[in-house]
């Protein structure tokens, strides 16, 4: 149930648990509408051991680091890192995770 757009390239590390519906998509679009044809890949990044909830959404050129939490739901647009939980539309820090 995950989908995983990836013209930009996806790296994925080991031990790294992905919930259901959960989207990397690693194509953004130009914001001016006559440039909106205009794909833009970037690659995306998942460290070893991360933990993404269901529903989460991670876009181009994100990178998360190792042990890191990504809330269910979150839209992550911003690098992530390690050791960290975050949250939320858009994604933001909500802790470091000390175990």
């Amino acid at each position: 149930g995950c989908h995983f757009q990836d013209q930009g390239g996806i790296t994925i590390g080991d031990g790294t648990l992905i919930g259901h519906n959960v989207v990397l998509a690693t194509l953004n679009h130009g914001l001016h509408p006559e440039d909106r044809s205009t794909l833009y890949p970037a690659p995306i990044t998942i460290g070893k051991n991360v933990w993404i909830g269901s529903n989460a959404t991670i876009v181009a050129g994100v990178t998360v680091g190792d042990h890191a939490i990504i809330a269910a739901g979150a839209v992550v647009t911003k690098d992530v890192a390690e050791r960290t939980i975050v949250a939320g539309v858009p994604a933001n820090y909500v802790k470091e995770v000390t175990e």
